[in-house]
């Protein structure tokens, strides 16, 4: 009798922490490839933006709310205007009338986020952006757990330490190389606007996850459009309009902008794909190795030193990654996709929910009333 009552605790503390016994074709499912190939192009997008961001700064061109300009610029030209052509509580104007505060906030957090950890490149440290950055990180997962109510097993937090230290290593490489470009002039004012920009982005992305997994993809890009076409709008007018004047307009200069605008609005389009299949902390974390491509190409383009670590911290990060998705989260909040949803976000979620089955141990069936137990603990 005491030893059934402890092989069933020693099963509801497997069960809490995610360590089952899996096979490699438990674990290796179609949808963890299809996530980590996913989460790479997501990766690609954003070094897209670093290489044209750096040949703009070589070419003195620094004007990153003119370059956010233009991505929201394009989302409202495609998916805000699907809203206007929509009828009933779709429209756009039903939206803004029961919603608008909403967006309005979640189009601040997206604008100011990405201005701020621009802006932080002026006072402080190569080094620092990218330790610091990680930060949103934990703070997403803190949204996650009261706002998504999203509960997360040993395992994860074992997995975002691993891509941590992934990260770690990158740092390391970077300064051994030399690589700790930036500024001094004020480093605790540029920390400090990283940090910011961390808990800014976290807001943006737990705001992401619960409409797109809720409502539809097309509202939070519409609304993300509209609200960041304006909030943009009129920052650049009051903060970039004799930076924008000084521009030598050539052609070159403006396919940079073009690719930059281009690469975000493909990054923007795609990331919620991404969310909906897994979540915002797990897209995050993929997009870690940014960073690594980024460099890759600055070792052929901008002739930056190799480092073997380069590789050991993409090796590390893709590691925490995948042992971060191999254990599936739970959420007490119901999903109630939209029937607007395009046949991609409908065959993602299911095949979501399929392989999440298949993550589970041959004998779930017996272990079912310590899974129910363990999550009612959580």
């Amino acid at each position: 009798m005491e030893r059934h009552e402890e092989e069933r605790l020693c099963g509801k503390w497997r069960v809490a922490c995610g360590l089952y016994s899996y096979n490699l074709r438990d674990v290796f499912t179609w949808r963890l490839l299809k996530t980590i190939g996913m989460g790479q192009v997501l990766s690609l997008l954003i070094c897209g933006t670093a290489v044209s961001c750096q040949y703009l700064a070589d070419a003195e061109v620094e004007t990153p709310m003119l370059q956010s300009f233009l991505n929201y610029a394009l989302l409202l030209l495609v998916y805000t205007t699907i809203l206007c052509t929509r009828k009933g509580d779709r429209n756009i104007l039903h939206i803004l009338k029961t919603k608008w505060w909403k967006y309005l906030v979640m189009g601040v957090a997206d604008v100011e986020a990405n201005y701020a950890v621009v802006k932080a490149y002026q006072f402080t440290t190569l080094t620092s952006i990218q330790l610091l950055d990680c930060f949103v990180i934990p703070v997403l997962m803190l949204l996650s757990w009261f706002l998504l109510k999203t509960r997360y097993r040993m395992v994860h937090f074992v997995a975002v330490l691993v891509c941590l230290l992934g990260v770690g290593a990158m740092v390391g490489a970077d300064i051994l190389a030399g690589r700790d470009q930036g500024s001094t002039s004020d480093v605790v004012l540029g920390d400090g606007l990283v940090l910011l920009s961390a808990v800014l982005y976290a807001v943006s992305n737990v705001c992401q996850e619960y409409t797109v997994k809720n409502l539809s993809r097309v509202e939070f890009l519409g609304m993300m459009g509209l609200f960041g076409t304006l909030i943009s709008g009129i920052q650049l007018a009051v903060l970039e309009i004799r930076a924008v004047k000084a521009i030598k307009w050539d052609f070159h200069i403006s396919m940079l902008f073009a690719v930059y605008a281009l690469c975000m609005y493909a990054l923007y389009s795609f990331m919620p794909v991404v969310v909906k299949m897994t979540s915002a902390t797990a897209v995050n974390l993929s997009l870690l190795t940014a960073d690594l491509f980024s460099l890759f190409c600055g070792i052929f383009l901008f002739h930056y030193t190799f480092s073997a670590l380069y590789i050991i911290s993409f090796v590390v990060i893709t590691v925490g990654f995948v042992l971060f998705n191999a254990v599936p989260t739970y959420s007490a909040l119901p999903e109630s996709g939209s029937s607007e949803d395009d046949a991609a976000e409908v065959f993602a979620d299911h095949t979501a929910e399929s392989s999440s089955d298949h993550l589970l141990p041959a004998d779930k069936d017996a272990q079912r009333p310590e899974t129910l137990t363990a999550v009612a603990a959580l």
